[in-house]
């Protein structure tokens, strides 16, 4: 396929994925006043409900805007030249592949940052400080983006750069080592995500002794699950959003509550979220979505190593001079509807692994406080309790809550 046809393709290719999403978004927003689920009529009153609706609208507008946007400004990108443009610049700057690749993605990144930083404000201070959620200060929003863009610098830049090193030795064959790098980076992150990535941003604690740490403890013991230290975190320094996870496996294994959960629920419910985060590791969805997304990344790179050496990838995008950095954008978008379809698959199995959770907190602990928790949870948060169908399959990787309390209720 020559260079003409692929970037035409690209073209189609990114505005289909644009009139799915935005026929998909539309579905879901003329479900936001159907009637609340019989399960569900306890989780809002009037007032909030109409709140909620009127959250889900704010955000969907939105979402419209800044989708719109995202792809206007790709497609400007591309049929103006915008690649050709930036390329020129970074090899007056140097022609060798690292350092032009480096500087290539360095400011495509910034760039798009760049651009992004209106949205997010007006997302945080707006939308969120309208409806009571926003908690974060302008200093941390600052804060966190400067230290994003250090992390993406050191952690992207570095694997950038070995990619190309490992491509200009190995040839071919580089895919193999590039895919064994990931997956060193990918087990490290796994097992000290919580010790060394959290702590850039938030302020984790061992949970105080009480109560509720013996509660959290007489579960584990039950269970047969070797439970270090229960972490709380300072999710209400951004929101009053509350949330909890799971993070490592073996010794490093560890679970987070956010100080909203705690402040949010009672006693028996945060063991029962608790519970559902065991029912995860017990059940090996950690281990399991770990294999998942190594092997992925791998077939990626194998695919990636098939056309990387294509200097119609690189012309495609409207560079004159092919290049790796050049042919890697055109690989990326071109495959973007590969990423799609893995990316459904991995919800709908991430769907499966929720109710699996579920039932082993019904099983080893109880229904009731897991489905009181999910209600007032979904209460705060102002969440959609009538998601589209197509929606969920799109988006969704936690099944609607109506589903998650019939299934409990089974």
């Amino acid at each position: 396929m020559d260079k003409d046809s692929l970037f035409y393709l690209i073209i189609g290719i990114l505005v289909v994925q644009y009139l799915v999403d935005t026929i998909v978004d539309n579905l879901n927003a003329q479900r936001f006043k159907h009637h609340v689920p019989e399960e569900l009529e306890d989780v809002f009153a009037k007032e909030e409900y109409l709140k909620s609706q009127a959250y889900k609208q704010s955000n969907y507008r939105f979402g419209q805007l800044n989708n719109g946007f995202s792809l206007l400004l790709t497609l400007g990108f591309l049929f103006l030249g915008g690649f050709e443009w930036l390329d020129s610049i970074v090899r007056s700057i140097s022609d060798a592949p690292i350092p032009m690749a480096l500087l290539f993605f360095g400011f495509l990144v910034l760039g798009s940052s760049l651009f992004s930083i209106p949205f997010s404000y007006y997302k945080t201070f707006v939308i969120e400080e309208r409806y009571g959620f926003n908690k974060t200060s302008k200093a941390t929003f600052w804060t966190d983006l400067i230290k994003g863009w250090l992390l993406t610098a050191i952690l992207g830049g570095g694997l950038l750069a070995l990619v190309i090193w490992l491509l200009q030795f190995m040839g071919p064959n580089f895919w193999w080592y590039a895919w064994a790098v990931f997956g060193i980076l990918m087990l490290f992150v796994n097992l000290f995500y919580s010790k060394l990535i959290v702590p850039l941003f938030n302020k984790q604690t061992a949970l105080d002794d009480g109560s509720l740490k013996q509660a959290i403890e007489n579960y584990a013991l039950k269970v047969g699950f070797e439970l270090q230290n229960v972490f709380v975190i300072d999710g209400s320094k951004r929101s009053t959003k509350a949330n909890a996870y799971f993070s490592g496996f073996g010794k490093q294994k560890r679970i987070t509550l956010f100080d909203t959960l705690i402040n949010d629920l009672e006693e028996e419910e945060i063991v029962a979220v608790l519970a559902h985060e065991v029912g995860h590791y017990k059940r090996r969805h950690i281990v399991f979505n770990l294999i998942t997304s190594l092997i992925l990344t791998g077939v990626t790179l194998f695919v990636l190593s098939l056309f990387v050496n294509n200097p119609q990838l690189s012309l495609a995008i409207g560079v004159s001079r092919p290049s790796f950095h050049a042919a890697l954008i055109g690989f990326v978008l071109l495959y973007s509807p590969i990423s799609v379809l893995t990316g459904l698959a991995m919800n709908y199995l991430s769907r499966k692994f929720e109710f699996q959770a579920d039932d082993y907190a019904k099983e080893t602990f109880a229904a009731s406080p897991l489905i009181s928790s999910l209600k007032k949870l979904s209460k705060n948060n102002l969440s959609n309790l009538t998601p589209h169908p197509a929606y969920v399959f799109m988006h969704y990787s936690h099944p609607p809550l109506v589903e998650r309390i019939r299934n409990l209720k089974a």
